[in-house]
């Protein structure tokens, strides 16, 4: 017996959002773990053979991982097993060896949560990819689980070649780091790679419990620890990674963390982009910089800062988002070194680029400094039903008034409407305002730029607030 994909997952409430396959880990079992599976190695192009398989460190990971292999095989593919990595790795791996990839990751999502992410040899599936693999048709039949095997570490090694070999190898000689490393799969990776390339590196924070880090949206404790580890250590930078290390975190050197979106303007910069593609909710320093010929802008996702890049004519092209996840449209050459494209998201990268180019003027901070001063926070109400958040969003399209006294009453008049990704308000006075249900978990989230950190904070918090009593 076989059902559709779409309707096997239905009951487990596991689905496609932003950026994989994702559910409570109880949603994931070995029924739907196979159904994704061979959904995803049933799509065009995807010829029988082998298939690369990574996790991250999630206690629940393990356990889908070995439900993947069994589906795998049971579908006639062999399965290279790369261990734990980072999902970039795993993808970079794919693109060089030739081979789809599917990495078991929730990312930043809670803890009770995991995900599936799929790529082809040519990079992240599309949305397209997703709707057909819902499609297919999947057998009901028990899966046999083995133990994992033991890893093969040729894709960590692939992925640690393009990142050492992006810069000279004393790009970053005499650099204090200090690495954040709670439950990051990058943690030791980041380690060898930063001191390959001349960097000192102390380890902060290193912890067998699972922390959801989201670079988006950093606990007050999170910037606390930032603030201390600097003034205590004196670092030039500390650097981080959410859970599967496809999003960056970065401090100067008074442990003040930057946000994904400036980053992403830096590290554009530093490969030299002509086009950048990039969310609606991202910094909108990136216009008023006027470093870069072709800009465009896209709903919230990896698939669709991807479908932006595919549209681009003009390379170098570049995409990033807002939580900081760098992705490298074409192949771009600095100082004689080529770095290979990786068109999913990637935090190594632009670490390794702002905090060579930041070494070059003097500190993060003076290299921040060039930019205009634009400031963006995010934050989010958790445990929002996705439903109620559309209805909230539906009555502000409808009331522009209402939606003005909800999202910045002191700001001015409401001066431009932006839906492509939820609801996004610009008022007069320069403040931007933004409401979209999360795509990856119940959340409604809040995303807001003014003149200064404060303000945009205060603006972020305030608005979620009087939303909070929408529930």
């Amino acid at each position: 017996m076989s059902l559709k994909v779409a309707e096997i997952t239905a009951r487990s409430g596991v689905a496609f959002g932003t950026s994989g396959a994702r559910g409570l880990v109880t949603g994931f079992t070995p029924e739907v773990c196979l159904s994704l599976t061979q959904g995803f190695l049933k799509l065009p192009g995807i010829k029988r053979g082998t298939v690369l398989l990574g996790h991250d460190l999630r206690p629940s990971s393990p356990g889908i991982a070995r439900a993947v292999i069994a589906a795998a095989e049971a579908a006639g593919h062999s399965v290279i097993f790369a261990g734990v990595l980072p999902t970039p790795a795993l993808a970079y791996a794919a693109t060089q060896m030739g081979l789809p990839a599917i990495m078991v990751t929730g990312s930043h999502i809670p803890f009770d949560r995991n995900g599936i992410k799929f790529y082809r040899a040519e990079g992240e599936i599309t949305k397209a990819d997703e709707q057909a693999m819902m499609a297919a048709e999947a057998p009901l039949s028990p899966l046999v689980l083995k133990p994992l095997p033991e890893a093969d570490p040729r894709a960590v090694e692939v992925y640690t070649a393009r990142c050492t070999g992006a810069l000279a190898d004393d790009a970053l000689a005499g650099l204090r780091i200090g690495i954040y490393e709670h439950s990051g799969v990058a943690r030791d990776l980041m380690h060898a790679i930063f001191r390959a390339l001349g960097a000192g590196t102390t380890g902060l924070g290193r912890t067998d419990t699972f922390v959801p880090i989201d670079t988006e949206s950093l606990t007050p404790e999170d910037r606390k620890l930032g603030r201390d580890w600097s003034a205590e250590h004196g670092f030039d930078a500390i650097i981080s990674t959410d859970g599967d290390a496809d999003r960056p975190l970065v401090s100067d050197e008074r442990g003040q963390w930057l946000r994904g979106d400036v980053l992403g303007i830096l590290a554009a910069k530093a490969v030299g982009a002509k086009t950048v593609v990039t969310p609606v909710n991202s910094n909108t320093a990136l216009e008023k910089c006027g470093a870069f010929p072709h800009i465009i802008r896209t709903r919230i996702g990896s698939p669709y800062v991807l479908a932006g890049m595919g549209q681009a004519t003009v390379e170098p092209v570049v995409g990033y988002e807002a939580n900081g996840g760098f992705l490298l449209g074409s192949d771009v050459t600095i100082d004689g070194r080529t770095i290979k494209a990786l068109p999913t998201r990637d935090a190594l990268l632009p670490m390794l680029l702002v905090l060579a180019a930041a070494r070059s003027v003097g500190s993060v901070s003076k290299l921040l400094s060039t930019l205009p001063p634009r400031f963006t926070h995010s934050d989010r109400i958790k445990d929002f039903a996705t439903e109620q958040s559309r209805a909230l969003i539906a009555r502000l399209a409808g009331d522009h008034a209402a939606a003005a006294k909800l999202m910045a009453p002191h700001s001015g008049k409401l001066v431009n409407i932006d839906t492509t990704d939820g609801f996004r308000a610009s008022f007069e006075n320069g403040d931007i305002v933004h409401l979209r249900p999360s795509g990856n978990a119940p959340e409604l989230r809040c995303y807001a730029e003014a003149e200064t950190a404060e303000k945009a904070e205060g603006l972020c918090v305030e608005c979620l607030c009087r939303s909070s009593s929408q529930i």
